[in-house]
């Protein structure tokens, strides 16, 4: 059995494989990948998984869909809801509405992101702003 593209789905537009008798060429999955971003997926487990989605894919959409299908292997680390699923990108969460376009994410190779469950995200700049309150620094300069 060959690996082809099964549907989008309804409420975004992530990528879904599935097994089909129908046979696929190299060249159309080729296309496909170069499309689509790979994201693999790390939990504060240390376990992974990798996704395709879409360029217009925000990262609720990415939130919903992983929730929905749900690993097997991650059963372990099961979430009451979408909503507290939250993506970590180069240290930083991302908001529901930020795109993967958005990002400038590369088609077609693996994009390495932590998902973590956290019911409320950290105000921008907010661990900064404490560090410079514990220390008494400020943003000011003297020049003596």
């Amino acid at each position: 059995m060959a690996l082809s593209l099964m549907s989008v789905l309804s409420s975004s537009s992530t990528l879904v494989w599935s097994h089909s008798t129908e046979s696929s060429t190299g060249r159309d999955m080729c296309l496909l990948a170069e499309r689509s971003i790979n994201l693999r997926l790390i939990l504060v487990s240390g376990k992974t998984k990798e996704f395709l989605f879409s360029p217009n894919d925000s990262a609720a959409d990415i939130a919903k869909h992983v929730y929905d299908n749900w690993p097997m292997d991650w059963e372990e680390e099961q979430v009451s809801s979408p909503n507290i699923l939250r993506l970590i990108y180069q240290g930083r969460f991302l908001h529901g509405n930020v795109t993967l376009g958005a990002l400038k994410l590369p088609f077609g190779k693996t994009t390495v992101m932590h998902l973590v469950a956290r019911e409320t995200l950290p105000e921008p700049n907010s661990q900064g702003q404490r560090n410079r309150e514990k220390t008494g620094e400020s943003n000011c300069c003297v020049i003596l």
